[in-house]
């Protein structure tokens, strides 16, 4: 939900115009789609039909890396808010800086997770 709220603030403005945002909509895009793609795959327990497949490592990768870019992300959307560049979006591009750390921040606990689950499974 919060990663929705990311890119739906910024795609509300002409974000367009820069780069910067163009950036933070890749990343926020990019992982809410792979995110709702897993969690289909978790609800539906397809994991439990592809055991080739090593799930801890996919989801440590995963999360490892959507809290590696979003941090970039939210970084770069975070300097990049500026009531001088377009006055108008300000709020808005404020509140995607917000959410964009609190996505941050619930890859990073999930990370953390995953790492812990991950290494309990390559030690048995």
């Amino acid at each position: 939900v919060l990663g929705l709220l990311v890119w739906t603030l910024i795609a509300g403005t002409e974000y367009f115009l820069y780069p910067a945002f163009g950036w933070v909509m890749f990343v926020a895009v990019f992982y809410w789609v792979l995110t709702i793609f897993f969690l289909i795959i978790y609800m539906t327990m397809t994991y439990t039909r592809i055991p080739q497949v090593p799930w801890t490592t996919v989801g440590l990768c995963f999360n490892g890396s959507a809290f590696v870019l979003y941090l970039i992300a939210a970084i770069v959307d975070a300097s990049s808010v500026t009531k001088e560049l377009d006055s108008h979006n300000y709020n808005s591009w404020a509140a995607s800086s917000f959410f964009a750390f609190m996505v941050t921040s619930c890859y990073a606990g999930n990370t953390y997770f995953s790492f812990i689950s991950w290494r309990s499974q390559t030690l048995q």
